[in-house]
């Protein structure tokens, strides 16, 4: 391990990759890659997160089958290899690319850190991502049929911040059953006549 790459360990990042029960082969591996691109590591949201001039560029996290580098900026990457992943279908500007096991990584290594020095470069170039308008999501019909029937109800939602908006409209418009699009409608109107959001307390 190069002095330089030891120098920006984050003590941190350290302490979680100890503690870790799955995946803590994979996620010492990616962090070296990562390092070794010049990248400033820290801890954010429980997770290795790499930064470039103060800007999150690429994070390490693990779920039950599989572990992944994400870009908050994929969606601007070329991808040469077709190799991104989009989590969901709400995920506007990340992209993951996943792992099952150590060799994939190290078979991927030199594509790997392609991907992050042109994430780094997206960064210094000042690239960001174009992202849907709150007014651009669908509103369910359950929703709709709501909001038209009661006023007081449509003006606490259009009160409500852009983002919190859309996290509700994302969260009635998930289910593919009508009558579970319903329910979360009206289990989450006290919520929004009450001006919170989907997660506030």
């Amino acid at each position: 391990m190069s002095q330089g790459i030891k120098s920006r360990m984050n003590p941190e990042v350290d302490g979680i990759l100890k503690r870790a029960t799955q995946w803590r082969e994979e996620f010492e591996r990616l962090r070296l890659i990562v390092l070794s691109c010049g990248l400033d590591e820290e801890l954010k949201w429980g997770c290795p997160c790499y930064t470039h001039g103060n800007k999150n560029v690429v994070l390490i996290h693990g779920f039950k089958d599989y572990c992944a580098l994400l870009f908050f900026k994929g969606v601007l990457l070329k991808d040469p290899k077709g190799i991104l992943v989009r989590q969901t279908e709400n995920v506007q500007a990340a992209r993951q690319i996943r792992f099952g096991h150590l060799d994939e990584i190290h078979d991927m290594e030199p594509a790997l850190r392609a991907y992050v020095e042109e994430a780094v470069r997206v960064e210094e170039d000042g690239l960001n991502v174009t992202y849907k308008k709150t007014a651009d999501f669908a509103i369910p019909e359950e929703f709709q049929n709501r909001l038209d029937a009661d006023s007081a109800l449509k003006s606490a939602f259009d009160a409500l911040t852009p983002g919190r908006r859309r996290a509700y409209l994302l969260h009635f418009s998930a289910p593919k059953q009508s009558r579970t699009r319903a329910s979360r409608v009206e289990k989450c109107t006290p919520r929004i006549l009450g001006g919170k959001g989907l997660k506030d307390r």
